[in-house]
């Protein structure tokens, strides 16, 4: 009897049944935005470090993650051997390569 009387109501007022992708419009768009404005462009930057890092070469300046600078001596698969001082070389992962220093014009 009482769920007799709620449809009547419901029936009554006139409304009209919502579209369900409408309903879901806002997540679509706030997804949208998200893809757009993070992670978009973090892929962008995460693909041009890993060109960065594949084309390292020896002679090339470099800054690690842990900011070390130095020049590249060596490069093997997944490691790199970086001269920091005069008779001190570190080898470190290829992907702690932060950035590539630009090369400085000689005068």
């Amino acid at each position: 009897m009482l769920s007799n009387v709620v449809y009547a109501a419901a029936g009554e007022t006139g409304q009209t049944p919502v579209n369900p992708l409408m309903q879901f419009m806002p997540f679509i768009l706030i997804f949208v935005v998200f893809w757009f404005l993070l992670i978009r462009p973090q892929q962008k930057r995460q693909k041009e470090h890993q060109a960065m890092v594949s084309n390292l070469k020896k002679g090339d300046k470099v800054v690690t993650n842990g900011g070390i600078y130095g020049t590249v001596v060596g490069v093997a698969d997944k490691a790199i051997v970086l001269r920091i001082a005069e008779n001190v070389k570190v080898e470190v992962a290829k992907n702690a390569i932060a950035s590539l220093q630009p090369k400085k014009e000689e005068e």
